[in-house]
């Protein structure tokens, strides 16, 4: 067999990487970053704990990482809200849906922990205040508004409603995946009742 060429060892490296951090935010949501130890990623990644340390150096550097990716995946899906051109109704199902994913609901959890634990790096606490808390809601308001207008959402203070569906969307996110066997993702027409007419 031919040895690897530097193009076919970057993409496995970028593979082992992409395999410790699923791991990794499986692992912390779960357990916190006090909770969480380099041999439980290393073990739910199924590799050596020696490897695990080949790609990162500490938990913390991990736990770091993987707030930063988590907080720019969220910044871009606000900004790609507010230039999306579906009907209101239809961009809040979707949010709710990409908000009720497993893998989103990890990085949520870990995001909660870095805004309500002392424990965490300060350098995760650091990149949290980089974006608005409430830049998500904010660019809510005119779709809500929207379509109050057109007749597809309740009548109530926008801001209000809103936070009344997130609150139930955010206690959702923080149980384990499901709850007596539902999957909460299988449920959005259920939770879109609370909004709409």
């Amino acid at each position: 067999m031919a040895p690897y060429n530097e193009t076919q060892l970057d993409q496995i490296r970028d593979e082992r990487r992409e395999q410790i951090k699923r791991a990794a935010l499986k692992i912390f949501a779960r357990r916190g970053i006090i909770g969480t130890k380099m041999s439980m990623i290393a073990a739910e990644a199924g590799i050596s704990q020696g490897l695990a340390y080949r790609y990162f150096s500490s938990k913390e550097e991990l736990f770091v990482e993987l707030v930063r990716e988590a907080m720019e995946e969220a910044h871009a899906a606000v900004k790609s809200l507010e230039s999306a051109k579906a009907a209101p109704v239809d961009l809040i199902r979707e949010l709710t849906i990409a908000m009720l994913d497993e893998n989103n609901s990890y990085s949520f959890k870990i995001i909660q922990q870095v805004q309500a634990s002392d424990e965490v790096p300060e350098a995760a606490k650091q990149m949290i205040s980089q974006y608005p808390s409430n830049a998500l809601m904010d660019s809510l308001i005119p779709i809500f508004i929207e379509g109050q207008r057109i007749g597809d959402f309740c009548k109530g203070d926008p801001r209000k409603l809103l936070m009344l569906y997130f609150s139930i969307i955010t206690g959702l996110m923080l149980q384990d995946g499901t709850s007596d066997g539902i999957h909460w993702v299988h449920e959005i027409e259920t939770l879109m009742k609370i909004l709409t007419k």
